[in-house]
């Protein structure tokens, strides 16, 4: 199965049915093709939009209908347009149930770097910074290890996104939560043992008695 999609399946299990769901641009945008049809989860587009639906058809999109990213998507019926002081208003003020993020790094007490690479021109952070200050959970989704180095790092070497440590990371290899604010290894991907994770992974992990195989 493709790493991404290993990804997107299992964050899509930690949604409820009433939340309010923000989706950052790559990896995460993919985890609304996995929510089960019984599952009513609020979507929201971080520049002013709750009710997203599936990305259009060819020929479909509409120029004032895109996620954080740019990209083209669909509104639901019933869904609610406003402006994006409204949109961070409700980042800010903890109306935000979940948001998935995408990381460069997340070091062994749960703080992440997602937004900056030194010396490359990038635009910013955008607004990963308010997410991880201001949702009531926070979700990386990223791959385990990118250019053969772990990103489930010790400390990380790029700038924080904020000081507030996220709540799940969850790899293509791995889910790791921060019980105590140490990096815990939780589940395995099928087809992985512990040892092999740890292998792959900078950071060191605590073992509980219990580490179970994802269930995608």
């Amino acid at each position: 199965m493709d790493p991404q999609i290993i990804i997107a399946r299992r964050v899509a299990k930690e949604l409820k049915s009433g939340n309010l769901v923000n989706l950052g641009i790559g990896i995460p945008t993919l985890v609304a093709n996995y929510v089960p049809s019984d599952l009513k989860v609020f979507f929201q587009s971080e520049n002013g939009l709750i009710g997203t639906g599936p990305i259009p058809e060819q020929g479909m999109a509409h120029p004032t209908l895109t996620d954080a990213g740019g990209r083209p998507i669909s509104a639901l019926p019933g869904a609610s347009t406003f402006d994006s002081a409204m949109s961070f208003g409700l980042i800010r003020g903890g109306h935000v149930d979940v948001t998935v993020l995408g990381g460069l790094q997340v070091d062994a007490h749960g703080h992440l770097a997602n937004w900056m690479i030194p010396g490359k021109m990038v635009p910013g952070m955008g607004g990963a910074m308010d997410l991880v200050s201001g949702a009531k959970r926070v979700i990386v989704a990223m791959q385990h290890a990118g250019k053969g180095k772990s990103k489930i790092v010790a400390k990380c070497s790029l700038p924080l996104t904020s000081a507030r440590p996220v709540n799940l990371v969850v790899t293509d290899l791995a889910v790791i939560g921060f019980p105590e604010g140490k990096a815990t290894l939780l589940e395995t991907a099928p087809g992985l043992s512990v040892g092999e994770i740890l292998a792959l992974t900078d950071a060191e992990l605590v073992l509980p008695d219990n580490i179970q195989e994802m269930k995608l």
